[in-house]
This record gives structure tokens, C-alpha cells and sequence, in this order.
């Protein structure tokens, strides 16, 4: 494979991309991502569709998605206030990747864990 474009990362040390990647890969917002990829939701059906995750959780999630350009956040005029969350283009755009690393890992989830049952057993 040609690996010729990583050298575009090392004009910052990488830490640009470290802190993209760190955001995507973080613990929930790939399920974010996932669950939005259905269309437009509000806060409390999100939340019922992304299980463990606390409101607090989903709230700093749902920040830093949508300061990255990843969701909209539209507020409704109503009392109470209706607030719903959708993708954007470069939110949509996640979701191939997201689902060919997860496709990767279900691929992979038996040859890991017996790797890491042997490492357990030395």
C-alpha cells in the first residue's frame, strides 16, 4: 500500500489529527453519528436510542459534534423549547468509514479475543 499521504499530519506534530481522531473514536460518538444517521432526532429520543449513555454524556457529545461541523443543532420557538439534532454533509460523510471499522471488527472480534485470552493465560 502507498502511505505517502501521512506525511501530510506531520506538519503539526500530528496533533491536529490526533485531536479530530480522538474526537470521532471517542467512546460515543460514533453511536451519536450512527443513531443520527436515521434523520433528525431530539435530544430525548437520542438519548433513549444510544444505550449507557447519561444525559451529560450525550449533552458534551452532542457539543463538540456540532463545534466540529458534524451535526446542526435547531432550535424551535415552542414552549417548551423544541431542540432536534441532524447530520450534516461532513456528518453523512462519516458514516462509510464508520461502518467499514466496524465491519472490520466484527470480522475480527474472534481472532482478537483469543489473543487476548492466550495473552491472559501467560
Amino acid at each position: 500500500m502507498d502511505y505517502e499521504h501521512t506525511c501530510m499530519i506531520r506538519g503539526d506534530g500530528g496533533r491536529t489529527l490526533r485531536a479530530i481522531l480522538d474526537q470521532i473514536c471517542n467512546k460515543w460518538t460514533l453511536l451519536v453519528v450512527a443513531t443520527l444517521d436515521q434523520g433528525m432526532l431530539r435530544f430525548t429520543d437520542l438519548h433513549h436510542q444510544v444505550p449507557g449513555i447519561s444525559q451529560r454524556m450525550l449533552t458534551l457529545t452532542l457539543r463538540h459534534l456540532e463545534r466540529d461541523g458534524l451535526i446542526t443543532r435547531t432550535v424551535h420557538a415552542e414552549v417548551p423549547p423544541r431542540v432536534e439534532y441532524a447530520l450534516t454533509p461532513t456528518g453523512e460523510s462519516l458514516i462509510p468509514p464508520a461502518l467499514a471499522l466496524a465491519g472490520w471488527a466484527i470480522a475480527h472480534a474472534p481472532g482478537i479475543e483469543e489473543s487476548r485470552a492466550a495473552y491472559a493465560a501467560r
